[in-house]
């Protein structure tokens, strides 16, 4: 009987030692599982990172137009009266009081000499300017259309001065009538 006590105590003692071992054991599972799946997440992050990055850079190139030194800032027409200008065609019948400042590059010594525009310049640009807002359709004064108006217009003065003479344009004033 005694054997049999002691082989009962043993079996018990085993079964709990077997027990304990399957706990432990199902303790590392979950912290392996718990350590696979933080890992897969902390590389899917830098991935997701990694590509937004590249695909950011790749997508807004580095523009030399947007970074360059400070330029020489001109105010289109007399005063603070900007430009008056007929918009619409003929049969329009309304007239936009605008006012315009442009970013001239103060390299481009074909438009600028010590801080001035030359006055063969400022005839391009202001002929350039009153072109393209004659041409433009009413729709086109929208307040929502206005980055499309300047790049319109950066683009044309730009075709008129050469290439990179405007960096930006700021419209200071705005009335349609």
């Amino acid at each position: 009987m005694a054997d049999e006590e002691t082989t009962a105590e043993e079996t018990e003692e085993d079964d709990a030692a077997v027990e304990e071992t399957s706990n432990g054991g199902k303790k590392k599972i979950i912290m392996i599982i718990a350590g696979v799946l933080l890992a897969l997440a902390a590389a899917g992050g830098i991935s997701y990172y990694v590509v937004q990055h590249f695909l950011h850079a790749a997508n807004n190139p580095i523009d030399p137009e947007r970074n360059h030194d400070p330029g020489v800032f001109v105010k289109l027409g007399k005063g603070d009266e900007g430009l008056m200008v007929n918009v619409g065609g003929i049969k329009g019948g309304r007239f936009l009081k605008i006012g315009i400042v442009l970013e001239l590059n103060p390299g481009k010594q074909d438009n600028i000499k010590d801080g001035k525009v030359l006055p063969i310049a400022e005839t391009k640009i202001l002929d350039t300017v009153l072109y393209v807002l004659r041409s433009e359709k009413l729709e086109s004064f929208d307040a929502t259309k206005q980055d499309e108006l300047k790049e319109k217009l950066r683009s044309e003065l730009n075709k008129a001065l050469g290439v990179a003479s405007v960096y930006s344009i700021y419209i200071t004033s705005f009335i349609l009538q």
